[in-house]
This record gives C-alpha cells, structure tokens and sequence, in this order.
C-alpha cells in the first residue's frame, strides 16, 4: 500500500481537485505518509482522507494539506523563510512545509504526539524545524516575526496574536469558525496595522483549544 503507484494515484486526485502547483505535488509524492500514523493505519496512508493519530486528533486529509500549503506559496509570491505551524500533530504537514520553505517553527500543546512528531521528522533527515511545547492560539513570539503562518486547528476567530506575528506582506493560513468552518487567508497590509481577509472554502478541523497536556 506505500507503493509509487499508490502514491501516484493520490497525486492524481489531488491534481483533480484542483491542487496544481507541482512542487507541493512533487513532496506529497515523495513524503512517506505510512510514517505519520500507527501501523494498524498505515495502510490507509495514501487515502484521501484524515486518519486518527489519538488523542483526539487526525492526520489532515492529503487534499487539504495540499490546498494550505499551494495557498501559503502562492500568496507570499517570494521564497518564505520562516514559517510558524500551529499544531504539529503527527508532524505529517511539518514534513511536507520544510521541504518548501527555509525555516518551519511548530507549535503542539500535546506533548507525546509532538516527542513521535520530532522522532519522525528527525528520521527523514528534517533538520530546519524547530517545535514548541506551547498554547498554539498565542503562536511562538520569541520566534516572530514570520513569513507565513498555518494553522491545524480551527479558532472561533482569527487570534489577534498570530496576525501580530506576521512579517510585512505575511500569510496566514487558518481555517475558522464551530460547526461550520471555511479556511481563510490573511495577508498583512506591508507593515501596516491593515489586514485583508479571504474566505476560500469549507473546511473541517479539530478545534484550536488553550493550554497544553503532558
């Protein structure tokens, strides 16, 4: 089931969906996702859907990895540096993300989903991420500001803190809202106090809770 035609074929639907930026299809191709989930999983691992990984939490759907990294790209126009990941999780779209940009900086409230994360990344020879045992909703301001930012978990409202940790023309990526969620793009204003807000697109997420669990 982690074959390249397995892989090929999730690709394909990707491209179907509208995905079409062909470097993030190349490293959705290339990143073993068999290694992000427990075993008795792994052979759903190339399904286009979100899988369980405990704790209450899922490894996002290939597709809308995809679809938030393409927008992230696209919406920045220039090479990012750094990139600040709300929510590690599995450490799945940490992987795809530090094959893209120069620096990625995750934050997890959850640490033994983020200690697996960091051996997981460590084993794919990653070594441009930094993690974080952290509150998400306040992002990582020591490390600030960023490129870009995406978030894993879906807020009722945008946080005030993380549009504060964005660089000049900085992206943010971050699905919002209860029940019903829509994935929305924000990009700074230059270095203004001026934000502009998209809503793309319905999406599901866990929700972005406070405070951390050891």
């Amino acid at each position: 089931m982690t074959s390249l035609r397995t892989r090929e074929r999730l690709v394909q639907r990707l491209m179907d969906q509208g995905v079409s930026d062909y470097k993030v299809l190349d490293v959705i191709r290339s990143t073993p996702r068999h290694l992000f989930l427990d075993e008795a999983l792994s052979h759903r691992a190339y399904e286009d859907s979100a899988l369980p990984i405990g704790y209450g939490q899922t490894l996002s759907q290939p597709y809308i990895v995809a679809r938030m990294t393409e927008i992230l790209l696209a919406a920045s126009g220039t090479k990012l540096k750094r990139v600040l990941e709300v929510g590690t999780g599995s450490g799945y779209q940490t992987a795809v993300l530090a094959q893209l940009v120069e620096q990625v900086f995750s934050v997890e409230r959850i640490k033994p989903l983020q200690d697996r994360a960091r051996q997981r990344l460590r084993d794919l020879g990653l070594r441009n991420v930094q993690l974080s045992h952290a509150d998400g909703g306040f992002g990582w301001p020591s490390m600030g500001p960023f490129d870009g930012i995406l978030s894993t978990a879906a807020p009722q409202f945008v946080p005030e803190e993380l549009k504060q940790q964005l660089a000049p023309n900085g992206v943010l990526v971050i699905p919002v809202g209860g029940q019903a969620q829509s994935l929305h793009l924000v990009i700074r204003d230059g270095d203004s106090e001026k934000f502009i807000t998209q809503e793309l697109e319905p999406v599901k997420f866990v929700p972005l809770l406070s405070g951390t669990t050891r």
